[in-house]
C-alpha cells in the first residue's frame, strides 16, 4: 500500500540501481590485469547497462500484467454476478500476504546489515498511533473496489482509478503544501477529459456507460487512496531514516485488524457457517496474489527503473485490460474508449513530466 510513497527512500538507498557484478575477468579468458583500462571501462559499462536494461525490462512487464490483471481477475472471480467468497476474508488475506512479506524482506536485510535502530520491530506508542487512519481509509477503499464492479466493467475501472492521481496532487497541494506545476494542472484537466471520452456511450440514451452510482464510488475510491497516500508519505517523511519495511509491517498490521473487525460486522454468519474459505477459487488465489504482488512491483520500478516505466506500465495496461476483456467478458472495444485511453496516458505522462520538473 505504502510502496509508492517510498520512493524517496527507495531512491535514497539505491540511486544507480546495481554496480554491475560482473565477471570482467572471465572476459575470453583473460585476467583483469590482461584487459586495457579503457576497455574494462568499456566492457564493465556495457554489461552494466545491459544488466540494469534486463531489470528494468523485467519489472516493467511485471507491473503491466499486473496492473492490468487486477480488475479482470476481481470480474472474473464472481459467479453469475455474484461473489461466492467473502470479500473481507479476500482483504485480510492480501494484508496478511503484504505483512509476511514485509518481515520476509526485514529478515534479510537483519541477517545482511544486523539489527539496528531503524530496522527494529520495537517501536513506541507515538509511532505506532498513526497508522491506524491510513488503514481504516485503505479499507474503506478496497471494499469499494469490489463494489463499483456492479456498475462499471474491468477497462472502465482502469481508466477510473487514475482519478486518484488528481486526488493526490490536490491533496499534495492542501496537506503538504507542495506548488503544483502548471503542466499538471493541465494534466488533470487532460485526465477528466479523458476518462469522460472513455465512458462515453453513443449507442444508447444514456452519454456514459457508467452510471452515476459508479462515478459515485470512484470519486470516494479516488478520495480516499489520495488521502491515505498522502498521510502516508507524511508519516514516512517524518522519520525518513526508518526502513520502509518496518513502516509497511505496522501499516499493514493494523490493516489486518480492520480487516478482521470487517469480517465479524460483515460477513460473521457466512464464515462461521461456511467457513473463512468458502466460495473461493483459483481465480480467487490468483486476484489475492496479484493485490499484494502489485505493491511489491510499484516499489521495484521506483528503485531499479524509473517514474517514466510506472506511466509506461499504466497506459498499456489500461489498453491490454480493454484487449483481454473484449475475449473474457465480451467487451466493446469503441473508438471513444481507445481515444480517451490515449488522452488518459498523455494527462499521466504530463504529470509525470511536470512533478519531475517541479
Amino acid at each position: 500500500i505504502a510502496s509508492r510513497n517510498s520512493l524517496d527512500i527507495c531512491n535514497s538507498q539505491d540511486k544507480d540501481g546495481d554496480t554491475g557484478g560482473d565477471d570482467i575477468e572471465g572476459l575470453h579468458g583473460k585476467s583483469l590485469s590482461d584487459v586495457p583500462s579503457s576497455n574494462v571501462a568499456t566492457f564493465g559499462g556495457t554489461f552494466n547497462d545491459h544488466s540494469k536494461w534486463k531489470r528494468k525490462s523485467m519489472v516493467t512487464l511485471a507491473l503491466t500484467v499486473l496492473t492490468s490483471s487486477q480488475a479482470i481477475l476481481i470480474v472474473w472471480s464472481k459467479r453469475a454476478g455474484k461473489y461466492e467468497y467473502s470479500v473481507t476474508t479476500a482483504n485480510f488475506l492480501v494484508e496478511a500476504l503484504k505483512c509476511a512479506l514485509s518481515l520476509a524482506a526485514l529478515a534479510r536485510i537483519w541477517r545482511k546489515d544486523g539489527v539496528t535502530e531503524d530496522n527494529r520491530l520495537s517501536t513506541t506508542l507515538d509511532e505506532v498511533s498513526v497508522y491506524p487512519i491510513p488503514a481504516a481509509l485503505y479499507l474503506v477503499k478496497n471494499l469499494l473496489q469490489y463494489y463499483i464492479f456492479a456498475y462499471v466493467d474491468a477497462p472502465g475501472y482502469q481508466i477510473l482509478k487514475n482519478l486518484n492521481i488528481i486526488s493526490t496532487g490536490i491533496l499534495y497541494r492542501i496537506i503538504l503544501k507542495k506548488k503544483l506545476s502548471e503542466i499538471q494542472w493541465a494534466a488533470f484537466i487532460l485526465l477528466c477529459a479523458g476518462c469522460t471520452t472513455a465512458q462515453l456511450n453513443p449507442s444508447s440514451d444514456h452519454v456514459l456507460q457508467t452510471p452515476l452510482q459508479g462515478w459515485i464510488m470512484a470519486i470516494v475510491m479516488a478520495l480516499l487512496s489520495g488521502f491515505a497516500g498522502v498521510y502516508t508519505e507524511a508519516i514516512i517523511k517524518k522519520r525518513p531514516s526508518r526502513n520502509i519495511n518496518v513502516q509497511n509491517f505496522w501499516l499493514y498490521v493494523f490493516g489486518m485488524a480492520f480487516n478482521t473487525v470487517a469480517i465479524l460486522v460483515q460477513d460473521f454468519d457466512a464464515v462461521v457457517n461456511k467457513g473463512f474459505f468458502h466460495g473461493y477459487s483459483l481465480i480467487t488465489v490468483l486476484m489475492i496474489l496479484n493485490h499484494a504482488l502489485s505493491g511489491i512491483a510499484v516499489s521495484m520500478v521506483m528503485k531499479y527503473a524509473d517514474n517514466i516505466v510506472k506511466v509506461y506500465s499504466t497506459s498499456v495496461a489500461m489498453l491490454l485490460t480493454a484487449v483481454v476483456s473484449v475475449f473474457l467478458f465480451g467487451f466493446n472495444l469503441s473508438l471513444a474508449f481507445f481515444l480517451g485511453s490515449v488522452v488518459v496516458s498523455v494527462s499521466v505522462y504530463l504529470h509525470s513530466v511536470g512533478k519531475s520538473q517541479r
